[in-house]
């Protein structure tokens, strides 16, 4: 890329142990149709082979800006990728994750279309190596009301950061960072954004990658995991009810049959789905 060039979004990348995944995450953003981008990758103490796949694709690619940071978790990455960024669009990507070729070109080309704060693509879901569509969208549809975003981005039960691009200058404006010292951090950024951002285009057709795999950090399961995922699930909700944000259309109705005080088999309702769970371990149907 020229270094007159408009940088259009630049990209966030936070990374930490991550060397089976690092290069199908990086291939994807290279090959991106759209050219005008940066690659903001924070290295986040790394310590295995992580720093040397980097240092290479940063040798071969000079859209791609290597931070080197001392371990303060993928809140404090990002938020060092905001300061630096560039671009005038912001888009985050995990580094165990992967977008279509056409990510950024179909997500940006809309919100200057429209003029829009947010442009948002659809999930799917790959574990192991089934892949399946976690949220789609069929047509192109632009909205700035608070409560049709929450519903449409599936929120806050899908609390994703990363499949999205949000307008620099009006994040910038907000002044909204992710929280530092926990995980689950998405959970509070989401819903702030987007009530505090304006409109919002869905982009249909064009899809992020989610790689669930067994030690990432959302499969955590130790007492500050725990512990971060009730604080930060509780700072979400009483967000939303605070600013009276209506999610009543999408929200998931759970039932519990207990024994002792112990659940033994819970059934979560959301629409037509179903969702069976015994001992909170064997799942059937799918919400």
């Amino acid at each position: 890329m020229n270094t007159d060039d408009k940088i259009k979004v630049s990209i966030i990348v936070p990374v930490y142990n991550v060397e089976r995944y690092l290069g199908k995450c990086l291939d994807s953003l290279v090959n991106q149709t759209l050219k005008d981008i940066e690659i903001i990758c924070v290295n986040d103490g790394s310590t295995d082979r992580s720093t040397a796949i980097l240092k290479d694709y940063a040798d071969k690619d000079k859209r791609i800006i290597l931070i080197n940071q001392d371990n303060a978790g993928q809140s404090a990455a990002r938020n060092k990728g905001i300061d630096v960024a560039k671009g005038e669009f912001i888009g985050f990507v995990d580094s165990d994750d992967w977008v279509d070729k056409n990510y950024f070109e179909s997500l940006y080309k809309q919100a200057v279309r429209v003029d829009a704060d947010i442009a948002v693509a659809g999930v799917i879901r790959v574990t192991g190596p089934k892949q399946r569509k976690f949220l789609t969208f069929n047509d192109l549809f632009v909205t700035d009301n608070v409560n049709l975003k929450f519903e449409l981005c599936d929120v806050p039960e899908k609390s994703y950061i990363w499949n999205k691009i949000y307008k620099k200058e009006s994040l910038t404006k907000i002044g909204l960072k992710f929280e530092e010292g926990i995980i689950f951090e998405d959970c509070i950024f989401t819903p702030q954004v987007l009530y505090f951002l304006g409109k919002m285009v869905v982009v249909p057709d064009v899809y992020y990658y989610y790689f669930r795999r067994n030690n990432s950090t959302v499969k955590q399961r130790n007492k500050k995991a725990n512990q971060d995922s009730i604080y930060a699930h509780k700072k979400a909700n009483d967000f939303i009810q605070e600013h009276n944000i209506d999610i009543s259309s999408h929200e998931p109705k759970t039932y519990r049959f207990k024994v002792f005080g112990i659940t033994l088999f819970k059934v979560r309702e959301k629409g037509s789905k179903k969702q069976y769970s015994l001992f909170n371990i064997f799942k059937f149907g799918r919400i």
